[in-house]
């Protein structure tokens, strides 16, 4: 190794938690993860725009690895020079992968084959393939066919890591049939699967008799939600759904008789038939009415927010208590800000079953506790607050002396969300690391310009601002992933162009940024999308 190259700090850390040197493997790997948060922070620490590149079609980000060209060719960006880990061979448009999820192995699970250890892609193509394909080489290990009665088009995660489902797009009817009052009996299908291996639970059909006019349908953690366009969220038990109306088990790669046609599951051209057919309306779990349908479940107990489903209550937040609907006190949330952007809400995704407000000029971090003397009900408090870094206007509120001598007084306000002041457009956690990273923009003469925030997690405490260094449009498309000892900044502009700024820690503050960038950008040369 020649003295030029330094070790990476966040590989060399990662290599020693799996290398035996101690027999609590978690111990270590949290040592060392807190090891990273303080080099991360230090004041010394430099992020450096390591290498840039372009694309027309979408760009996507998952643990470390970048994906171009609809998943086709994948680019480490762990290396400090960008690698190309695989590209594979050019397809037609009907076999072009539409989603992909990423599966890691999970602990504790004997698994049949050794590739089965490694990263996976679990990857929807446009001719209704389901295909399993190894994250770092590109093969395709398995691959099922899906069904030929419906297009599927979405891939989620029902169980994070271990069950995914697959949604078909929503069939509307055809014009014709729209003009002639016929009725589509199924709108959706919901394909569910264990993953690695991979196992069929079912095919799930959603109709308009048992269900009414839906407009959407997808599975969290085991639960069916429907929504409709008056606002109505309905949840159901899909194992309760599955126990009642699975019309016949059936097993991937094993021969089925369906319909009068015999045929392999899984395999062209039989695929996998409609096995989950309701004909009755099914226990209902819960319902609740909300703006656009927003609806989200968390905290600690159970607690869920939604908007009131009136328009004028845009930006108005409830937090309810799962068991009986009763409101938490302080539970109405409403930012008092004047924004073209609204603001939004969501609980944290640490385990602390905390709350993040996101507005414009204010990042608010709630917390849900028991009211004093009264442990069946529960209370919204502040834990921390984390404000923009604004200057009051000074052309606010200035008189005027008129030609005759008369001071008029000027009364004005500026938008929350004035591309001239510091607003917050991305917040986002960093699971590993323990922070939060929000993004702050700010509009200077023609352009805009971006900082990257660590914040503690606890406290909300200011630990590190990265400047990245390329302008921020705010009327393009921007993603910021903030991973370990990573930022990479997506970004789609008008005619489906897409860049991807990578940037990475540097803990020698002497280092010169002229020769990586020239470095980087003879290297990003050879790569074309």
């Amino acid at each position: 190794m020649g003295p030029s190259q330094k070790p990476n700090v966040c590989r060399r850390l990662s290599r020693r938690a799996l290398g035996f040197f101690s027999r609590d493997a978690g111990v270590v790997q949290r040592t060392n993860l807190g090891i990273l948060r303080a080099l991360v922070c230090q004041e010394s620490t430099k992020f450096k725009n390591v290498w840039t590149t372009h694309s027309k079609s979408p760009i996507a980000y998952e643990r470390g690895r970048i994906y171009f060209d609809n998943y086709r060719c994948c680019v480490s960006s762990v290396a400090s020079e960008p690698r190309k880990l695989y590209e594979m061979p050019k397809c037609s448009k009907s076999e072009k992968i539409e989603d992909a999820l990423l599966w890691e192995c999970p602990v504790g699970e004997m698994l049949p084959n050794t590739s089965d250890y490694k990263s996976s892609l679990i990857a929807l193509t446009a001719h209704n393939w389901l295909l399993r394909i190894s994250a770092t080489t590109g093969k395709v290990l398995e691959k099922i066919y899906l069904a030929s009665y419906c297009k599927f088009r979405y891939l989620s995660w029902d169980t994070p890591q271990e069950v995914i489902a697959v949604k078909s797009a929503q069939n509307k009817g055809s014009a014709l049939a729209q003009q002639a009052g016929i009725q589509q009996p199924v709108l959706l299908y919901l394909a569910v699967f264990h993953v690695l291996p991979f196992s069929l639970i079912g095919i799930l059909e959603i109709n308009k008799k048992i269900f009414g006019s839906v407009t959407d349908a997808t599975l969290s953690h085991g639960i069916l939600i429907v929504m409709y366009s008056s606002g109505l969220v309905r949840l159901y038990s899909f194992q309760a759904i599955t126990e009642q109306f699975m019309q016949q088990k059936l097993d991937l790669g094993c021969a089925c008789r369906w319909g009068g046609t015999t045929g392999t599951v899984g395999e062209a051209p039989f695929g996998i038939p409609c096995n989950i057919k309701i004909t009755d309306t099914p226990p209902l779990l819960f319902e609740v009415s909300s703006l656009e349908n927003a609806f989200q479940i968390g905290g600690h107990p159970w607690h869920y927010i939604i908007t009131p489903n009136k328009k004028k209550q845009k930006g108005v937040f409830h937090i309810c208590a799962l068991k009986d609907n009763s409101l938490a006190k302080n539970g109405v949330q409403e930012m008092e800000c004047c924004s073209l952007e609204s603001d939004w809400i969501y609980f944290h995704p640490d385990t602390s079953g905390r709350i993040i407000h996101v507005g414009p000029n204010q990042v608010k971090v709630l917390k849900l506790s028991e009211v004093e003397n009264n442990s069946a009900q529960h209370q919204i408090s502040e834990d921390f607050v984390i404000l923009a870094n604004r200057e009051k206007n000074k052309n606010e509120n200035l008189p005027t002396v008129t030609a005759s001598g008369r001071v008029v007084k000027k009364s004005f306000n500026l938008l929350d969300d004035d591309p001239e002041q510091e607003t917050f457009k991305i917040v986002d956690y960093e699971d590993e690391l323990d922070l939060l990273s929000v993004v702050a923009v700010t509009q200077i003469d023609a352009e805009g310009k971006a900082h990257l925030d660590f914040h503690c997690n606890e406290y909300g405490t200011l630990l590190k601002s990265i400047a990245l260094v390329e302008s921020w449009d705010v009327t393009y498309s921007h993603e910021v992933y903030f991973d370990r000892d990573l930022v990479l900044h997506i970004e789609q502009k008008p005619s489906r162009v897409f860049s991807c700024y990578v940037y990475q820690m540097v803990c020698d503050p002497g280092e010169e940024e002229e020769t990586t960038n020239r470095s980087c950008k003879k290297d990003c040369s050879s790569f074309k999308f």
